[in-house]
């Protein structure tokens, strides 16, 4: 068997192994696409990005719309060592330009019917629009690339930044190679798999979906955000392309489950429901598990971005029901990692923040030193030889079985709705509205593992908070939009001079 050090050359051996298997399937349209027609569309697309004058080490930004030649794209960008970034078509513009601005991108491609931001983009000019449908008909021949390594850059996804500027983190071929490896192992995948991709394709749930399925030769189920929003719709979906593999945040089947959308008779063909990204309610788990525990593995995964997506999994049983109080466990970390706790004191050396290291440890934020010196540092255990890890900043205990359970943030950052937030990002939005003098961002746990982000603004009273939140709103995505905003003459300070969030949770539960 060849060594395989990069993902092209991955590809390339499960199209020899799986090329008329379905690659893509999608229920609704009745529409698929096999293994190797994926790849014959992803060498069109990447001869013509090379026409182009696309080279190794450059950006392409992408408006994904899950189709196929939109996954066909991410292939290309991969096969001529190019970084890709997926952008969403719903973020405001500002937070999109601070985007294109730290990538800046060779080439940005729109794969939608219209191009979101079609006219701040042309006025931005900050690189070349073109659309996916347009490379597909221009005519070149793909080069043989054979510098592409395992050390490779391979994508570039953005998460949130406290000083208002995204952070972009980069994962390389490596990384997603073993990444791919361990959750081929570890879920037992194979070509006759079914994987859903619910998980919206700019977020790193979705690296889950796509390399685990596509480089195991198995099937992925594209499913857009209008059916996700429709349970019924999206249950008969499932059962259409006979999923095997459910991967979403646990909102989403928290949503499910509260508007009684879910029925013992679903989720029929699924073998494991995996969910990740946020603290699951227990009661919520529970009914879940209730419902499917009995033909199901309930999987509770955890992993940043910056690690490849997923470090540990942990599948639920009814122990983890004995307190229903906390969150379930995280379970041991996966194989491909090895870690240290870092005590927030002497007393307690199993309680601290979370320090990872392995080949799943990504690259570092991509054209920002800074930041990166700051996360990605040297084993503060010893100086005997290089050995980086990421600081994750989650504040975690480990018990006597060497599992882990979440205990919250070392800074401001939190999990809300599945996407992991630095409230310092919406302070420096919120800090951008005209007349502001201070404000500040908290969020208040409502319990269960629920919570909303509340917004304080010191400034002039005839502004209402209905007025704030829509302004604000065209800064930053909708799930990082403040639930309230009170508008306050000042706000309260500590003994430092600082303000006092202490006092404005106290404050806000009172106006709860």
């Amino acid at each position: 068997m060849a060594f395989i050090s990069n993902l092209p050359l991955a590809h390339r051996e499960i199209v020899r192994l799986h090329g008329q298997r379905t690659a893509l399937k999608y229920p609704a349209t009745g529409e698929s696409v096999t293994h190797a027609g994926l790849a014959e569309m992803a060498d069109r697309i990447a001869a013509t990005l090379h026409s182009l004058g696309i080279r190794q080490g450059a950006v392409v930004a992408l408006f994904h719309d899950k189709s196929p030649a939109a996954y066909a794209a991410m292939l290309a960008c991969l096969r001529l060592g190019v970084l890709y970034a997926n952008l969403d078509p719903d973020s405001p513009w500002e937070r999109l330009r601070k985007i294109l601005c730290s990538c800046q991108p060779r080439l940005i491609i729109n794969a939608f019917e219209s191009l979101p931001h079609e006219i701040s983009l042309k006025e931005a000019a900050i690189a070349e629009v073109l659309h996916l449908r347009d490379l597909e008909h221009i005519s070149a021949e793909l080069p043989d690339i054979k510098s592409i390594s395992g050390s490779t850059p391979a994508y570039i996804m953005f998460t949130s930044g406290s000083t208002g500027m995204p952070k972009g983190a980069v994962m390389s071929h490596a990384n997603l190679l073993w990444f791919t490896a361990w959750g081929r192992n570890r879920f037992q995948i194979t070509q006759d798999d079914v994987l859903t991709n619910a998980n919206p394709i700019y977020f790193d749930n979705s690296v889950f979906d796509f390399y685990v399925s596509i480089f195991s030769g198995a099937a992925l189920v594209p499913i857009n955000s209008v059916q996700t929003r429709d349970a019924r719709l999206l249950m008969s979906l499932l059962s259409q392309a006979c999923c095997t593999i459910w991967f979403s945040v646990p909102s989403l089947l928290v949503y499910l489950l509260t508007t009684r959308s879910l029925m013992t008779s679903d989720f029929s063909t699924v073998r494991k429901i995996i969910f990740g990204g946020e603290g699951f309610p227990k009661s919520k788990l529970k009914q879940l598990f209730d419902l499917f525990g009995h033909r199901c593995d309930l999987e509770n995964v955890y992993g940043p971005t910056e690690c490849t997506c997923m470090c540990s999994v942990h599948t639920i049983t009814s122990v983890d029901f004995e307190d229903m109080q906390s969150l379930a466990t995280l379970g041991p970390l996966a194989q491909n990692f090895d870690h240290e706790i870092l005590p927030i004191d002497t007393i307690d050396s199993d309680f601290g923040e979370l320090f990872l290291r392995g080949p799943q440890v990504g690259l570092g934020y991509y054209r920002d030193t800074e930041r990166t010196a700051k996360s990605f540092t040297q084993n503060p255990r010893h100086n005997d030889y290089y050995d980086i890890g990421y600081r994750t900043g989650d504040l975690v205990r480990r018990d006597e079985h060497g599992c882990l359970h979440f205990k919250g943030r070392i800074d401001f950052q939190i999990k809300h709705l599945g996407y992991r937030i630095e409230l310092e990002e919406i302070e420096a939005a919120l800090g951008t509205l005209p007349g502001m003098r201070e404000c500040a961002v908290i969020y208040q746990r409502l319990g269960e593992g629920l919570g909303q982000i509340i917004g304080f603004a010191a400034m002039s009273p005839t502004r209402t908070s209905h007025e704030l939140i829509g302004e604000i709103a065209n800064l930053v995505p909708p799930y990082m939009v403040p639930r309230k905003i009170s508008i306050l003459e000042t706000l309260p300070k500590n003994a430092n001079g600082k303000i006092d969030r202490v006092a404005l949770q106290s404050l806000a539960s009172s106006r709860s």
